[in-house]
């Protein structure tokens, strides 16, 4: 009975040559030409072929090659940590290879692929907002390939991670926002199924919990792109008791609700301050600048790619670490109001 499982053979077969030639190009031989070893790689991808013969090259040689996979360029927050982690990688000798997974769970699985059959000897992963599955990332650590995670970490697979305290980091802005005298402050979050998402809104509702303000479950909305801040922002300003504050899940977001706060005739901050998170470089251009929190990528991705060095250098097995760095609050313009604040009851 013929196996489901995609062969060798089956590629030649597709390509119309022959299976030694798909081998070699596999193992990226010098004598198969670059566009035979593209053709064979993206229909290796197309058809989840999972190469007995790959695995092995990858145990017993060397690519000096680092994988990275991060949700989205866009944001100035995984630049920082790619910088970091090129910096510590090109010190050692390794290239770093990045892909994007533009926060889709399908893309993720192909990054993977992608990066399986370039050879990689490690992967540093901060996963997508639709990620649930993780047998992708588990096929790579049966192959002996290392995985870090970065600020997306999950609790599923065994591996190091390094994270930032994003709990304190949102009960700090948001008990900055308090003492500027902010009672109604609303929340753009991100989903839970991610700790960041977690984790912030936890901060969040610590902060207005200790300085015994009412938790309004209207408040809190799902919302983590700028695109989707100006149709919640919008909504929530025409509401007969509207927010007099807004604390968004990442700085975009909030770029989206200053937008539509001064679209409505209203002032940032005199009428509603507005607080995003990970100091992003369009926080400080913004008119006011953006009340945010800075996540130390650079400092992320130096020790992400530190910890990824030693699985790699050291053979004996060891307890795995999870790395917290402290987040840093920067105060602007959108949460300054220029009365007194308000005493907290």
């Amino acid at each position: 009975m013929r196996s489901s499982q995609t062969t060798i053979k089956d590629i030649a077969a597709r390509l119309g040559i022959s299976p030694s030639t798909v081998s070699r190009a596999l193992k990226d031989h010098p004598d198969i030409g670059i566009e035979t070893k593209k053709a064979v790689r993206e229909l290796a991808i197309q058809l989840n072929y999972k190469p007995n013969a790959l695995a092995i090259s990858l145990r017993n040689s060397k690519s000096n090659i680092i994988g990275v996979i991060i949700p989205e360029v866009v944001h100035y927050f995984f630049s920082t940590v790619i910088s970091g982690i090129e910096d510590v990688a090109y010190e050692a000798g390794y290239q770093v290879m990045v892909c994007q997974s533009n926060e889709l769970y399908q893309h993720e699985v192909k990054n993977t692929q992608a990066l399986l059959l370039s050879r990689i000897e490690g992967l540093l992963v901060s996963v997508s907002k639709e990620t649930r599955d993780f047998s992708h990332l588990r096929n790579l650590q049966s192959l002996n390939i290392p995985i870090v995670f970065f600020d997306r970490a999950v609790d599923e697979i065994p591996a190091d991670r390094v994270v930032v305290d994003d709990f304190e980091g949102a009960y700090r802005i948001v008990k900055h926002m308090i003492e500027m005298g902010c009672r109604r402050i609303a929340h753009l979050g991100t989903v839970e199924d991610l700790a960041i998402g977690r984790n912030r809104l936890n901060g969040y509702l610590k902060a207005l919990k200790d300085h015994n303000i009412p938790i309004d479950e209207k408040l809190i909305v799902r919302s983590d792109t700028m695109q989707s801040a100006q149709i919640v922002t919008k909504r929530l300003v025409y509401e007969l008791n509207p927010p007099d504050g807004i604390f968004a899940v990442n700085d975009l977001t909030a770029i989206g609700a200053l937008q539509t706060i001064k679209e409505c005739k209203l002032r940032v901050p005199d009428d509603i301050c507005v607080a995003g998170f990970g100091n992003g470089l369009y926080s400080e251009i913004t008119d006011p600048p953006i009340t945010t929190v800075d996540q130390n990528g650079y400092r992320m991705g130096q020790i992400a790619m530190n910890l990824l060095l030693d699985r790699l250098v050291r053979k004996d097995p060891y307890p795995y670490i999870t790395e917290v760095l402290e987040t840093s609050l920067i105060i602007r313009k959108s949460t300054q109001r220029p009365m007194k604040p308000q005493p907290i009851s």
